[in-house]
This record gives C-alpha cells, structure tokens and sequence, in this order.
C-alpha cells in the first residue's frame, strides 16, 4: 500500500487540545494520575485464556495482495501459537487516542487492550505516569539480539524496558531534483531565494522541531529550551519574509507531486512511494543530521494477557517476520538483519528493498541519524503555544 495512503504515524498537534490536557494531568500535577510500579500489573491470564486484543493504526501491517481482511503474518503468529488476536485499527491520531484512554488509566483500570502503538513522543507521556508495563526481556529473545542499535535507548526509555518499536522512519527533506535544479545539502538550502514560496514544512511541533534544530548543529539528544526559541525566531522571519508557502500535515505530497512546492520537510516512508512515481524526487538527510523516529508497542496498565502480548512482540522481531512487514509497510525496519532476508527473495522488487536506504540505512546515513530528546510536560504547554502561534494552529 503506497505510504502516501498512510495517514501521519506523528500526528499533528491540534491547538492546545490533548497537549493541554497532559499539561493538567503531568505538569500542574494531579498526582493520582501516576501510577506507581507496583500497581501496574493485574493477574495475567494469558496461560489459560489464549488471546490478545491489539490496538493500533490503520495500514500498518501486512495485508493480502487478494484479501485485505487477510494480515498474513499475523495470522501465521496465530497459527503457529493458538494465540487468538484482536487486531483493531483504531488509532488515527495520539492525542486523539491518548484522550481515549487515559481516563481509564489514571482512574487505575484496565484500557481492555493488550498492546497499543503509539509514537515515541506519546510514550514518553504514558511511561513518565506509569501507564505501561515493563516487559520481560527474558521472553523476548529476538527483541534482545535483533533491535537496532540505534533505537535501543531513547531518552524518555533507556534500554527501552516499556517500550519496543513497530516501525521507524527518518524527517528529512524531500525535493523534486529536475525542477529545481540542484541539489539540497543543507537545512538552510530550504531558504534559498530560488525556493521562495515553495517550501513547505511540517505543522506538527513534534514533527518539526527536531530537524530544524539540527540545520543549527544542535545535538537533538539534548537540545535546551534556547535551542527551541532560536528555531521559532527562524521559522518566524521565514515566514514573514514568504519564504515558506505552508504548513501541512501528511499533505504535503500533493504539493511536491503538483510542482508548487520544491522542496519540503518529509517523511522517509512516503517518499519511497513517491519515487515509484516520480524518480525525480528525491529525499536527503541533511549533512547536518536528520531525526530517526519510531513508533512502539507498549503493553498498557492493568493488560489481561501480557505474556501473550509479549510473545507477539518478539514474534514480530524473527528476521523473516520483520522482512515480510518491511516489504509491505516501507517504513525504516527495526531489524537490521531482515535486510538479507529480503536481499535473498525470489522477486526481484522485493530483493531490490533490501538495498533501499530508506528501509535498511547505510553506514554513513546512520551517522547522521539521532533520536530526540523529547519535549517534558513542564515544556509543552509554553512551547506549543509559541509553535502553535507562527503555525496558524
């Protein structure tokens, strides 16, 4: 399924809403909303009652050419574990669906849902209040050996205990090379004259910031709120001056497929699809750097069926599992080692993937990739409002 169908995995922030909302509950302190480690976990069904109910996003998992109801990797974890799954598809937005749940969280009771994906900003709400169980590192043996390096050890997670990334994808910058006419190196090539008014980037604070930080040489893993203010003084003269046409949600591929806009800030995945379209697209990670981001499971408070959760997770870690996700979503894979999976298949556009940087990344790429630190609920409500303001939000 072409990634431009995909809606956003970084929701945009929609004004204040559920940011103020977390804002009330982590920064002005409702101090019951935290729940303590010993109150996390309700007696475990999972040995006698074999099944799980699984949250997540629309498209993203592996479907059947044919059969779109069918997930063939699922249903062969299914198959080959008598593990029965609930498999919904409802998350379209985080704060969207952090406002879904939560009540149900701080109020100490079971979400009825084994395993949620959210994105790691929205994790690191939900592992600051205690809302998610560690996991149990010992069921999880291809978690431990197949994990990408890079994500190990975000700073809202060290040695990511609570939380195991689904899918990962890198904020660069996506260019149509014939039209414009040269190449983009740099962040700051985005304010070329010859771009005026053909820019877009992303509305999202989250979505955004972490790149624009690096175009300064900032190191994202520890930005300060300087950092942040000094990026909004940019973004606003740019503004002022025309520079940037608009900001946009997952919509700015229409603008780069039209040709009114030149250059953007994109996501990895989309653009993959992008390509097969239009091999004049091209996507960069800046020499500056780029954000590496993800979106992970976690197994939320109270859940009935962790181990059985637990089980899927380090399912969905077996190279020929990843790979055949891999194929299908085109997202950074979080498995390295699914590349000589896909490297060795039969069909040669699905051995062709293997060598895709925007699905396995190459050494000089991953140096340039870094995981931002996340925005604190103490931060939030301050910076949204200034972000908010230049967005138009």
């Amino acid at each position: 399924m072409p990634a431009s169908h995909l809606p956003s995995r970084r929701s945009l922030l929609r004004a204040l809403g559920g940011t103020a909302v977390f804002g009330a509950l982590a920064g002005c302190g409702v101090p019951a909303a935290y729940v303590k480690p010993g109150d996390r976990a309700a007696t475990d069904a999972s040995a006698g009652d074999k099944r799980l109910t699984w949250a997540n996003w629309p498209l993203y998992i592996d479907t059947d050419d044919d059969n779109p109801n069918k997930r063939p990797t699922l249903e062969a974890f299914e198959k080959r574990t008598g593990i029965s799954v609930d498999y919904v598809e409802e998350i379209n937005d985080n704060d969207e669906f952090f406002g879904k749940i939560s009540p149900a969280l701080m109020n100490h009771q079971s979400t009825g849902r084994d395993l949620i994906v959210v994105s790691d900003w929205m994790c690191a709400r939900f592992v600051r209040l205690g809302w998610v169980q560690q996991m149990d590192r010992a069921r999880q043996p291809n978690v431990t050996k197949y994990l990408d390096p890079l994500l190990r050890s975000p700073a809202f997670d060290p040695g990511r205990k609570f939380t195991v990334p689904w899918q990962s994808g890198i904020t660069g910058i996506a260019y149509n090379r014939r039209k414009l006419g040269r190449e983009i190196r740099h962040v700051k090539d985005l304010w070329a004259s010859d771009l005026k008014g053909r820019v877009t980037l992303l509305s999202g604070l989250d979505e955004a910031f972490a790149l624009l930080m690096q175009g300064n040489g900032v190191d994202i893993t520890k930005w300060t709120a300087a950092d942040f203010h000094t990026v909004c003084d940019q973004v606003e003269k740019e503004v002022r001056r025309g520079q940037i046409r608009r900001f946009t949600g997952n919509d700015y591929t229409k603008d780069l497929v039209s040709g009114d806009v030149l250059a953007c800030q994109a996501y990895s995945g989309d653009v993959i699809q992008l390509q097969a379209d239009n091999p004049d697209i091209r996507f960069v990670v800046p020499e500056e750097g780029a954000e590496l981001w993800s979106d992970s499971l976690m197994i939320p408070d109270l859940a009935r069926h962790k181990a059985n959760a637990e089980r899927l997770v380090d399912y969905y870690y077996a190279p020929e599992v990843a790979a055949g996700l891999a194929a299908w979503v085109n997202y950074v894979c979080p498995v390295p080692a699914a590349k000589e999976v896909l490297a060795a298949a039969k069909d040669k556009d699905t051995a062709a993937l293997a060598d895709n940087p925007l699905i396995f990344p190459d050494a000089g790429m991953r140096e340039r990739l870094a995981i931002a630190r996340d925005i604190t609920s103490t931060e939030r409500v301050e910076f949204t409002k200034r972000w908010n303001a230049i967005v138009g939000l």
